[in-house]
C-alpha cells in the first residue's frame, strides 16, 4: 500500500513539474513591445477616463480585473494590482490567492504586467527574487514590476553602505543579482519650489542606464508632474519635455508619471479635483506620442554613450573630442549655446554610432544649431514617424524648450 502511494504521489509531482515546464517553455518570455507611457496615483477606471488616457498617448494602465475587457477594448495595456506582498510566499492561504489570480488572468490579452513592490530596500531583495521566480514560472509572459529608490535615498533606506555612489550601485546590484527582474524602474523628482534643480538627476540615469545595459533589460524613469510638497514644485510643460527627452537619450525605453489623478496633499498631475484635465495633461498629450516614436526607433539599437557639451552634471560625461556626431552653434543662423549645453545620445547596433539624439538642456528657451555627423543625414520627425533625408553631413535643426531631434547616419 505505502509503495502504491508513494509511486502516485511521485507520478503527481512529476506531472506537476511537466506542467510547470510545458506552460513555461511554451510561452515567450515577456518583452517590452512598444515602449511604455504609463503613470502612478491612477484614476478609476470608466469610458470616460479610458477616453482621456489614450488621447493622452498613455499606453499602459493601472487595472483592476474587471476593467481588463475595457482596456482591451481601448487598446490598451493594463497592469495588475497582485493580491500580495513579500512575505506572500510564507503564507500558503495567500499564495492559493495569488496563484488563483494569476490563473484568472493570465490568457486576457489586454494583461502586460504585475504590480509587486515599490521601493523595497535590499534586505526585502531575497524574497522579492523568490516571489517574482514563482511568477515567471505560472506566467512568463507578463512582467513582474517593481519599482526601486531614487539616488538621493539614504543608505537606511537603500539597504546598503558606502558614499552615494558606491551604496546606490551596491542596491542596483544586489536588486538585479537576486530579483532577476526584466526591467529596471525608479522615480526622480527634480524641480525644487526655490526654482533651482537637483544636483543629481543625471548620475541617477547614467547609474540605471549602465545597470541596465550590464543586465541586457530596458529602464523606466518614473518622473514628476506634481509637486506633493513645499519643496518640490509643478512642472511646467518644456521642463517635462525635457524630462522625456533626457530620459530618452540616455536609453530609457519607458515613461511613467507620478502622479495622473488628483491626490490629497498633492498639486499638478493631470487631472484637477473636479476632474478636469490639467495644462500637463495638454502637454502629455503631445509629448507622449513622441516619446513611444522615437523609443522604437532606438528599441533595435544599443545605447552606447550620453555626452553633455558645457556643463557636465555630476555622473554626465563630456562630449569627447573628434565625436562622430557634435553640434555646431558658429553658424550666422544659430543661437548662443546654452549655458546649460547640450545632450548627445549616441545608439548603434555595433560599436560604431550610426544615431544620436540631441537634445536642447535649456528648458526655458529654443536653440538652433547644426547637428554635423560623419555621413549624410537623416532626420526623424517623431510627430509622422518618418525619416526625412538632409542629403548632408551637416543639418541645422531648431529645437524646443527641453526638446530634442533624433538623426541617424543615411
Amino acid at each position: 500500500m505505502r509503495t502504491k502511494v508513494f509511486v502516485c504521489l511521485s507520478l503527481i509531482i512529476l506531472s506537476s513539474i511537466c506542467a510547470a515546464v510545458a506552460v513555461a517553455g511554451n510561452v515567450e518570455r515577456w518583452k517590452i513591445g512598444t515602449p511604455i507611457t504609463t503613470y502612478c496615483a491612477p484614476p478609476d477606471l470608466n469610458e470616460s477616463s479610458v477616453n482621456n488616457l489614450v488621447e493622452g498617448g498613455f499606453n499602459l494602465v493601472w487595472s483592476g480585473e474587471g476593467n481588463l475587457d475595457l482596456a482591451q477594448r481601448n487598446g490598451l495595456r493594463a497592469q495588475i494590482w497582485l493580491a500580495q506582498t513579500p512575505e506572500t510566499l510564507n503564507d500558503p492561504s495567500q499564495m492559493a490567492v495569488v496563484d488563483a489570480q494569476i490563473e484568472r488572468v493570465r490568457k486576457h490579452p489586454a494583461v502586460y504586467s504585475y504590480y509587486i513592490y515599490d521601493e523595497p530596500g535590499a534586505s526585502l531583495f531575497p524574497a522579492l527574487g523568490k516571489l517574482v521566480a514563482h511568477l515567471r514560472e505560472r506566467d512568463p509572459a507578463h512582467l513582474a514590476y517593481t519599482n526601486l529608490y531614487p539616488v538621493y535615498a539614504s543608505n537606511e533606506q537603500l539597504g546598503t553602505k558606502g558614499d552615494t555612489i558606491t551604496a546606490y550601485r551596491e542596491y542596483l546590484r544586489l536588486f538585479i543579482k537576486q530579483v532577476k527582474p526584466d526591467l529596471l524602474s525608479y522615480d526622480h523628482y527634480h524641480f525644487a519650489s526655490d526654482g533651482s534643480d537637483g544636483k543629481q538627476y543625471f548620475l541617477n540615469l547614467a547609474l540605471i542606464r549602465q545597470a541596465a545595459l550590464d543586465a541586457n533589460i530596458p529602464f523606466m524613469n518614473i518622473v514628476q508632474s506634481c509637486s506633493y510638497h513645499p519643496s518640490i514644485r509643478i512642472p511646467n510643460a518644456n521642463e517635462m519635455r525635457w524630462l522625456n527627452y533626457t530620459s530618452l537619450a540616455y536609453g530609457a525605453q519607458a515613461l511613467s508619471y507620478y502622479i495622473y489623478g488628483y491626490r490629497p496633499g498633492h498639486t499638478g498631475g493631470f487631472l484637477n479635483e473636479d476632474g478636469t484635465s490639467t495644462p500637463l495633461y495638454v502637454a502629455a498629450r503631445e509629448l507622449n506620442p513622441q516619446f513611444v516614436a522615437i523609443a522604437s526607433q532606438l528599441q533595435p539599437l544599443r545605447s552606447l554613450g550620453d555626452y553633455h557639451t558645457i556643463t557636465v552634471p555630476l555622473g554626465a560625461v563630456a562630449l569627447p573630442k573628434n565625436a562622430p556626431f557634435y553640434v555646431d552653434f558658429s553658424g550666422a543662423s544659430s543661437s548662443l549655446l546654452p549655458a546649460s549645453g547640450m545632450l548627445l545620445g549616441y545608439f548603434g547596433k555595433s560599436s560604431k554610432p550610426t544615431h544620436v539624439l540631441v537634445v536642447n538642456l535649456n528648458y526655458k528657451s529654443s536653440v538652433t544649431t547644426t547637428i554635423a555627423g560623419p555621413d549624410r543625414l537623416s532626420l526623424f520627425d517623431a510627430i509622422t514617424g518618418k525619416w526625412m533625408s538632409a542629403d548632408a553631413s551637416r543639418v541645422v535643426v531648431t529645437l524646443p524648450p527641453g526638446g530634442g531631434k533624433l538623426v541617424r547616419v543615411r
